[in-house]
């Protein structure tokens, strides 16, 4: 018997930045279905993919799945506000050597479009100085205001 599948649930997905089909905990569900997940190997969140690219599955003839009468699968705003969010980070910070990011400290000032490293939401990039004391910086999974230029 097997376990039906719900959010935070598991299941096998191919993870886009491991590029292996790995255990992955469910995030999102769009109706029966998984749509976003987690990767238990790497942390990273994306869209969920049964296999790999390219790959057809067993016994597999068809080229592709019949689609809705709009054209897209049905995704709330807060699902589409979550994928601009990610998209728009992922543009931020392609093609970036590791070298250019800095280590966040409170102590340090930013400016815009700066490339920030933090040790717990990971990679960032300054999207706004609100004032001397403050900087929003967007990480994958969402837009932070963080401290800037307090001394020790």
């Amino acid at each position: 018997m097997t376990k039906p599948i719900t959010a935070g649930g598991e299941i096998d997905s191919w993870c886009t930045k491991c590029k292996l089909v790995l255990n992955h905990r469910i995030i999102a569900m769009v109706g029966p279905k998984p749509a976003r997940v987690e990767c238990s190997t790497c942390g990273s969140h994306h869209n969920f993919r049964a296999r790999a690219p390219g790959d057809k599955g067993p016994g597999s003839t068809t080229t592709r799945a019949p689609r809705s009468t709009s054209g897209r699968a049905s995704v709330t705003r807060a699902q589409q506000a979550l994928l601009d969010r990610e998209r728009e980070w992922e543009k931020a910070i392609a093609g970036k050597m590791v070298n250019d990011f800095r280590t966040y400290r409170v102590s340090e000032t930013f400016n815009e479009g700066d490339l920030i490293r933090h040790t717990r939401f990971g990679d960032g990039v300054v999207t706004r100085v609100l004032d001397a004391r403050k900087v929003e910086i967007l990480f994958k999974d969402e837009p932070r205001t963080l401290a800037q230029g307090l001394v020790d």
